[in-house]
């Protein structure tokens, strides 16, 4: 079959290259995918430039990316819940990484059917983000009338987590570029703030929650803008210390900035790294057929463009998610 795969760490062009590679075998509960369609991530992105080889370790050559939709062709002997012709759609475990190819095998643990109201990109389009905004903002115990500030709210992540912030009946703030507002509105948010004529941190106060999907300084600004008890979370700033320890870290600190911010607002902090869940992503699937949330999405390439998909991707100003067309 062929694959799009990583063949070395560095620049998105040099780093990439279509091979063709044997259809991969199926474990006892795995399903055997034939791919439709794929999204791409930044996480994505920062495995192949490297920046994530002490983490996400992986040998060379790999097939690229995580999210998947398609068809069941073939399943496992312990497999139960999916029969031959299931529409499906995953964020595949990280050992079995490699969607951008003409079939996957994942582990059901993994997978769900697709929503019946989506085609194949659009559902494409949802694991990665809609797993990430979910887990994070269910961690916070997010409810009816919290306050959340949601930053970049035109990303992938952002502009799902609005839509699932508001379908919990929660007041949203969010981030974006003056050329996003308007996009941004229509999805839900309740007051969007214009980074570049606004600062956000006069605008929000007394938050519950602040979900940081942009790291650097966003993490310990949280805190400026949440209530006495408030919660942070986020994708991308420091890990805590039981994240530390998921990684092996066993000596890792809070940096003591943050920890001092925590302690002065009796907050909570927490570092998000999401994991594959079917049975999360069946939970979106209904809030997805109910009309309460909808797939943004920027471009659709054929797989034959998907270098110029990683390429457009690393530009960082996609509007919703870049899916890859692949049969």
């Amino acid at each position: 079959m062929k694959a799009l795969q990583i063949v070395k760490y560095g620049e998105i062009k040099d780093s990439l290259a279509f091979n063709d590679i044997d259809t991969p075998a199926i474990q006892a509960k795995d399903v055997l995918i034939q791919v439709k369609a794929a999204a791409i991530n930044p996480i994505d992105k920062s495995i192949i430039l490297g920046n994530l080889q002490s983490l996400l370790p992986i040998p060379l050559p790999s097939t690229s990316a995580y999210d998947v939709s398609g068809k069941v062709i073939e399943k496992g002997t312990e497999v139960s819940d999916f029969e031959i012709g299931d529409l499906v759609y995953a964020r595949v475990p990280q050992e079995q990484m490699g969607t951008i190819a003409e079939y996957v095998a994942v582990n059901t643990i993994a997978v769900s059917k697709k929503p019946g109201n989506l085609t194949f990109e659009e559902a494409a389009s949802i694991p990665l983000a809609g797993l990430t905004a979910l887990q994070s903002l269910e961690h916070v115990r997010i409810k009816e009338n919290d306050k959340v500030l949601i930053h970049a709210g035109s990303g992938g992540v952002g502009s799902f987590a609005i839509q699932y912030a508001k379908a919990k009946g929660a007041y949203v703030y969010t981030t974006t570029s003056t050329n996003n507002v308007n996009w941004v509105k229509d999805l839900g948010a309740d007051r969007v703030i214009d980074y570049k004529t606004e600062d956000y941190k006069t605008i929000v106060r007394e938050a519950d929650i602040v979900f940081d999907t942009l790291g650097k300084n966003y993490a310990s600004e949280a805190f400026e803008v949440i209530k006495q008890g408030g919660k942070v979370v986020s994708v991308v700033g420091p890990l805590d210390e039981d994240s530390a320890t998921m990684f092996g870290m066993t000596e890792y600190k809070l940096p003591e900035e943050l920890a001092l911010l925590i302690s002065e607002k009796d907050a909570s902090y927490k570092f998000i790294f999401m994991h594959p869940n079917g049975s999360h992503l069946t939970e979106i699937t209904s809030l997805i057929e109910d009309g309460k949330i909808k797939p943004i999405i920027d471009k659709v390439y054929p797989f034959n463009e998907s270098i110029d998909a990683f390429t457009h991707l690393a530009t960082g100003r996609a509007k919703g998610k870049i899916v890859i067309k692949i049969n």
